[in-house]
């Protein structure tokens, strides 16, 4: 039996398409995001939901060419470092491309707010749910920028001392996602590092058990 409160079918349709389709962008064409649009997404991503309603996330928009530039730099640099820490496929990493920070319209820094400690109520035994909370307000963000046809992309390889102190980000915060957004030639019809080999979609057999964990399954993850 349906719920009363379903959506009209064509409307799920849209829902699930947008969550297949959604993509991980560094490549961005020239161009600015529509009017309006930067305010609607970080609506989208404030109407998130929080683990005990705390709303542990805060956005810092890049302006200045000066504060893009020193950005990449710290990302760069842990580029560079990753790199040299892969035992196996250091130079297929330096061929990625990994962050659109210089290219894309528009870059957000998201961070976790300071005082996060005095919020027990559902961190009491799992502190991370800060993190999990704040992942699914990108998440949103991330699904009405592919609706949109805007690209976005989560960097997340970058040393977060450095940015909060080049943000001069408040004791406590902790930056965990550049997120570049902008205009896209295309969207890939798969994510680039499954289709440049550095993994594959596991089947769900993999990652749904009952009752207890399947022997056998969720392996260790390759190591690169």
């Amino acid at each position: 039996m349906m719920s009363k409160h379903r959506y009209p079918a064509a409307d799920i349709a849209v829902v699930e398409r947008v969550i297949r389709e959604r993509r991980d962008i560094r490549h961005f064409v020239a161009g600015r995001l529509p009017d309006g649009l930067l305010d609607r997404l970080l609506e989208a991503a404030h109407l998130g939901p929080s683990v005990g309603y705390m709303q542990p996330w805060r956005f810092v928009r890049i302006v200045s060419n000066e504060t893009r530039m020193a950005l990449w730099g710290i990302v760069d640099a842990e580029r560079v470092a990753t790199a040299a820490s892969l035992p196996t496929r250091a130079a297929d990493f330096l061929k990625l491309k990994i962050d659109g920070i210089r290219e894309a319209a528009e870059v957000l820094v998201v961070a976790l707010m300071p005082g996060r400690e005095a919020h027990l109520f559902g961190r009491r035994t799992l502190p991370e749910m800060d993190l999990a909370s704040t992942a699914c307000a990108i998440q949103n963000m991330w699904l009405l920028a592919r609706a949109e046809g805007i690209g976005l992309g989560w960097v997340s390889f970058f040393d977060p001392e450095a940015v909060g102190e080049l943000l001069e980000m408040p004791p406590g915060s902790r930056p965990i996602a550049i997120l570049c957004l902008g205009p896209v030639a295309e969207f890939p019809a798969a994510p680039v590092l499954e289709s440049q080999g550095w993994g594959r979609r596991l089947p769900m057999d993999e990652v749904v058990f009952e009752d207890r964990w399947k022997a056998g399954a969720g392996g260790t993850p390759t190591a690169y």
